[in-house]
């Protein structure tokens, strides 16, 4: 409830400025006004336009308001948050949960494909290619009805609606997590230390966390920046963890929201990770996924990102 809250009134912070905003009131003080049914002598000059207001910038936000002293801020591409402390009172508050059935495996298809109600859809998804590989099949990008009928047998088996064949953001996902459940760093790409190490892995995008060779969270499914904003590669800490946190330049809650780069964090989403678009660059994950990770990592544990979202 606090994250919903928060979230209606940061319109008002949306396009903070890097000054303060004069007290309420003052600005109709500033610039004199013509009293209704008063008209100015004749010749008198003209009372002064008032000044232009100058060009809003986004920036950091600040809290809407006494009633609500929390920080909000922009998770954007460059300006990290302005970190502080938050209290126990605070931390003591969970995000609100998110409607049932929020997560469901449901698979977007074509309205042509969804009107008709087909049993098997004969049009290739957008991760057409992907899925063929995976299924050893030929690997064409083009729809024929074996693909179809293997993509439905495995939509079926894992519990993907519509399982009528179509090749989306929801199968292909659940194919990468079914892959790696067992060693999800079997190709070695994400880097084994003796403490612990958050993998980011663009190419599938999957997250888990491990300390030597072993996983102490996930694998879990996850959506990466989208093109134009992409997840930044490399290695990163993480530098502030912030529960109730709140994008005044987005207007969405990010509940825990662990940052590790600038404006881009690990944190939780109310809505489907499983679209072709990705995010402005943060690591979305299912509320669930992202409230066990903030009790797995730490504020300095390592970050290691790598890869490519497909399509980016």
């Amino acid at each position: 409830m606090i994250s919903r809250r928060i979230a209606s009134r940061g319109v008002a912070v949306l396009l903070a400025t890097a000054t303060a905003l004069p007290a309420a009131g003052t600005v109709a003080a500033a610039v004199p006004a013509v009293q209704p049914g008063l008209v100015p002598a004749a010749g008198a000059p003209a009372p002064p336009a008032p000044a232009p207001a100058p060009a809003p910038e986004l920036v950091p936000g600040v809290a809407p308001g006494p009633a609500q002293p929390w920080q909000i801020d922009t998770p954007d591409q460059a300006l990290p948050p302005k970190v502080y402390t938050p209290t126990a009172q605070e931390d003591a508050v969970e995000p609100e949960t998110a409607v049932a059935g929020a997560y469901d495996l449901i698979e977007y298809v074509p309205l042509a494909d969804a009107v008709a109600k087909v049993a098997c859809s004969m049009q290739a998804g957008p991760y057409q290619r992907q899925v063929e590989r995976w299924l050893k099949l030929k690997v064409d990008g083009k729809q024929s009805a074996a693909d179809c009928e293997a993509i439905r047998a495995f939509q079926v088996k894992y519990k993907i609606k519509p399982a009528i064949g179509f090749a989306g953001p929801v199968t292909w996902s659940t194919m990468m997590l079914v892959s790696a459940k067992k060693d999800p760093n079997a190709a070695k790409k994400c880097p084994v230390r003796s403490y612990k190490v958050a993998c980011v892995d663009l190419d599938r995008q999957l997250t888990w966390v491990q300390k030597g060779a072993k996983a102490v969270f996930g694998p879990v499914p996850m959506r990466s920046g989208r093109k134009g904003l992409v997840t930044r590669k490399g290695w990163h800490t993480v530098y502030w963890k912030h529960k109730n946190h709140v994008s005044t330049l987005y207007n969405q809650p990010m509940p825990y929201a662990q940052f590790f780069d600038g404006g881009q964090a690990f944190h939780g989403v109310y809505g489907s990770i499983y679209t072709t678009v990705g995010s402005y660059g943060c690591v979305n994950l299912t509320l669930p996924d992202a409230r066990k990770l903030w009790d797995v990592l730490k504020q300095g544990d390592h970050v290691y990102v790598w890869g490519r979202r497909p399509g980016t």
